[in-house]
């Protein structure tokens, strides 16, 4: 704990003083209560308690002023009851009372530290001035009357008190707590905010000490004035050698490029820069990150740091490929599945009309493929339609596409034709290698393939209709016999 707060700690609001001492011993130690009350109350609100906490609070006051009262005015009442002085004090006791109760209801705008000042003075200057004048005024009364004097006597004798030094002490006591009262809650509350202040400092340090992102400070020139550990590890330097050094020699695949330059001069200008760069680590092996840039400014608006924060973002660059290769292709065979096909079909077709050449659709279906499934065993399925997958796309030109379907039915693109005849020399090749045996356990397998074909736009311009129109040729290809190639052209000469 600090010197201050220390000081705040052992310094009440309304410290209790011998002044306040009225010669009647019960009467005394209330006051003391009291006094303990106010202080636990404006503690709680210089302190920024929660609302519940602090009714609790007031609830005490309250309650304890209500019995306190009670006793002072049953003590009076024994030895001058329905006097206009007895009677004043207890009117002035219910209004304290209601007071007390107003101000509970203001608890929601305890907040406000205009608010706490104005509340915390007005029960101090009262419950002083009620002890010091009234009280004291009233116990010299009860005093004197038990000393043998007269009541008019008493009242006398202790209105003469009240009058002379005693009255230059109680304005004196009172103007001492009601500036030491203004003085140590100000004090408190300053302790408060520090200290709230301090904790946020320690809570955001502790957040960059253990957080898993590198981050750094720089100078706007961009010397590096602190890391946190996981910045430390990322580049297998400690801080202390760190510290002094550029940036962009430490981190140089980050901010030593060109792009780097760019991405510091926009940090700079704008005060913010967040985005994907590649980075080259101390092990050679280069990572995409995510760098956020963030410029620190003095109240003159001149920048005075930087600060950055590296995420290390290779893992999810690779896992964002996976999903989207397991997206859009087949599982088995890892062709381009009916997603992909619909993009590749539309560009293909763009091809197509730009270049002015001519693009073939096909549908191939295999044949005898299901005997093999149902007597072998799916796991010898799987490995037949892998390698006819394999032999397909070891056929085709880089340009063209093969796509799986689903079961065995695969669909070929092939783009950039001059001639009908370039489509069916491909596509014959590619029936003979599918025939060739599939050395599979126990024995070698053989299937072949029908495919039933369009060429756009020649023979059909309308692209809803061209996977309809291979199936349609394909079909008529397997009716006729196995293994055979069929052009939608050569059912239908005519169709456009």
């Amino acid at each position: 704990m600090t010197t201050l707060d220390t000081l705040t700690s052992q310094t009440d609001i309304f410290p209790w003083s011998d002044n306040f001492a009225t010669g009647i011993d019960i009467v005394d130690l209330q006051h003391h209560r009291l006094v303990d009350l106010l202080n636990q109350l404006a503690i709680h609100m210089s302190y920024g308690a929660d609302e519940l906490a602090m009714y609790a609070v007031f609830d005490d006051l309250a309650d304890y002023t209500v019995y306190h009262f009670q006793t002072e005015e049953g003590i009076w009442n024994q030895h001058f009851a329905s006097d206009e002085l007895t009677i004043a004090h207890a009117q002035t006791h219910k209004k304290f009372v209601a007071e007390v109760v107003r101000v509970r209801s203001l608890a929601g705008a305890l907040s406000d530290e205009a608010a706490t000042e104005q509340i915390v003075s007005f029960l101090t200057n009262w419950l002083a001035f009620h002890i010091l004048e009234d009280d004291t005024h009233m116990a010299r009364i009860v005093l004197g009357l038990q000393s043998g004097l007269s009541l008019p006597e008493a009242k006398a004798s202790a209105l003469q008190h009240m009058k002379g030094a005693a009255h230059v002490l109680i304005q004196s006591v009172l103007k001492m707590y009601d500036s030491l009262s203004t003085r140590t809650l100000a004090l408190r509350r300053e302790v408060n905010q520090r200290r709230r202040a301090e904790e946020k400092l320690r809570l955001s340090r502790n957040i960059i000490e253990s957080s898993a992102d590198a981050i750094f400070i720089t100078t706007p020139e961009g010397l590096i004035t602190d890391v946190n550990p996981a910045f430390c590890q990322n580049v297998k330097q400690d801080r202390d050698v760190l510290l002094g050094q550029a940036i962009a020699t430490v981190k140089p695949g980050l901010l030593a490029s060109d792009k780097g330059l760019t991405v510091w001069a926009e940090a700079i200008q704008t005060g913010h820069w967040a985005g994907e760069l590649s980075n080259r680590r101390p092990d050679g092996e280069l990572e995409m990150v995510w760098l956020t840039l963030s410029i620190v400014k003095d109240e003159t608006s001149e920048t005075r740091h930087c600060v950055g924060m590296v995420s290390s973002i290779s893992q999810l660059v690779q896992r964002y490929h996976a999903l989207e290769a397991a997206a859009n292709h087949d599982a088995l065979t890892g062709l381009p599945n009916r997603r992909l096909l619909g993009d590749r079909l539309t560009q293909a077709i763009e091809r197509s009309k730009r270049s002015s050449t001519l693009l073939a659709v096909c549908l191939l279906d295999l044949d005898g493929f299901k005997p093999i499934n149902d007597v072998l065993g799916h796991n010898v399925g799987d490995q037949v339609l892998c390698v006819v997958a394999e032999r397909m796309t070891r056929i085709l030109r880089g340009a063209d596409t093969v796509a799986r379907l689903g079961g065995d039915e695969f669909v070929l693109l092939l783009g950039e034709l001059g001639e009908a005849h370039n489509a069916k020399s491909h596509l014959k090749r590619l029936l003979y290698e599918i025939s060739q045996p599939i050395d599979v356990q126990p024995h070698p397998v053989r299937v072949t393939a029908s495919i039933g074909a369009i060429l756009y736009p020649r023979d059909c311009a309308h692209v809803d209709e061209l996977l309809k129109l291979a199936d349609t040729a394909m079909y008529a290809a397997k009716a006729q016999c196995k293994g055979c190639l069929m052009f939608y052209s050569e059912l239908f000469p005519n169709h456009q």
